[in-house]
């Protein structure tokens, strides 16, 4: 496996735009397609394409380290941590393996598993002892995996205490963001035919459900990301993936913990988009979305919005810090620095 490091230090400034950009670096992978990353110790844990997971270090990028899970070839699109990182591969056998930071080696260990046809998992979040995983029907719900520990294991709750779903409303493993735990409450977001917001408060015992205003109707249309910055300010992007330069009703925020959405930025800044989040430390004030369309930010919670980068190879992205920006795509992880 080669690894390529490239560095810019460069700075775009803008009449529109009160970011720039003072410091990128491009590390490039042999064919791997990225959708899960989780930045960690001047690096980035990822899940990727070929069964491969591994850390990259930008500091150091001789040490990153790539495994291979398993022969059989299949995309690591979920990826969560605690004590440990977890995997979750998309589609059928589902297979969670962990990897202990206390390991030097990097020993991989296989936790759960679950076959059948419809069984494809899309996202996984954990937050303290809560950890949660939302994947596509396999009966008339959401398929939803809890584990209320790290002592305790990970295990599917029945349909019959979950929301039903309409036909042709799964979720999209773009990201890793179609599920969020902000303190108590538990945030799921589907899309496809019917797009909409799930949320419990007592660790899925009971949930409330609200339609959002998204694109929809379609196979590869609705939210395809989903982020909130406390319980209750969020906001969801996405649109039709078959019509990825359409920026209408692609894009929405809440005030009030998703009862009711608002959608922003009509005809306006990108179409389509994989994934979106906000800065950790501007109030939920500026949040960063990526996708074919390139990489954009906003100011003002997602009203308004200015194109930050033309790169369209990248689907998901995380804050490391502030000023630290991860993103990853199609054969390559890179960190930007961001300043205003």
């Amino acid at each position: 496996m080669r690894v390529f490091l490239f560095l810019f230090s460069f700075v775009i400034i803008s009449c529109k735009s009160t970011y720039k950009i003072v410091e990128r670096k491009d590390i490039l992978l042999d064919s791997i397609s990225i959708r899960a990353i989780s930045p960690m110790n001047g690096g980035v844990w990822f899940g990727g394409t070929n069964s491969k997971v591994g850390f990259v270090n930008f500091d150091k990028p001789s040490e990153t380290k790539i495994i291979t899970l398993q022969k059989n070839k299949t995309d690591f699109r979920s990826i969560g941590v605690d004590g440990s990182i977890y995997f979750l591969n998309a589609g059928s056998p589902a297979k969670i393996y962990q990897i202990k930071m206390l390991n030097a080696d990097y020993l991989p260990s296989l936790i759960y598993t679950e076959e059948g046809e419809k069984v494809f998992y899309d996202s996984m979040h954990i937050s303290g002892d809560l950890g949660i995983i939302v994947g596509d029907p396999t009966e008339n719900c959401l398929s939803v995996l809890i584990r209320k520990s790290n002592k305790e294991k990970w295990h599917k709750i029945p349909c019959d205490s979950l929301p039903q779903t309409f036909e042709g409303e799964a979720a999209f493993a773009a990201s890793d963001t179609n599920v969020k735990i902000i303190g108590d409450a538990i945030f799921m977001i589907s899309g496809g035919k019917k797009s909409r917001l799930f949320k419990s408060i007592d660790k899925c015992t009971s949930w409330q459900v609200y339609d959002t205003p998204i694109v929809q109707g379609e196979a590869m249309t609705g939210a395809f990301s989903m982020d909130f910055y406390n319980q209750k300010k969020g906001i969801i992007v996405g649109g039709n993936y078959e019509n990825q330069k359409d920026n209408s009703n692609n894009k929405a925020i809440t005030k009030n913990g998703g009862k009711t959405w608002k959608l922003v930025a009509q005809n306006k800044a990108f179409g389509y988009a994989s994934c979106v989040q906000y800065s950790p430390d501007n109030k939920g004030k500026t949040v960063f979305s990526c996708g074919p369309n390139g990489v954009f930010y906003s100011k003002n919670g997602g009203r308004n919005w200015t194109k930050l980068l033309n790169d369209s190879d990248f689907y998901t992205l995380r804050f490391a810090s502030k000023e630290l920006l991860i993103l990853a795509g199609k054969n390559k992880v890179t960190k930007i620095k961001i300043s205003h």
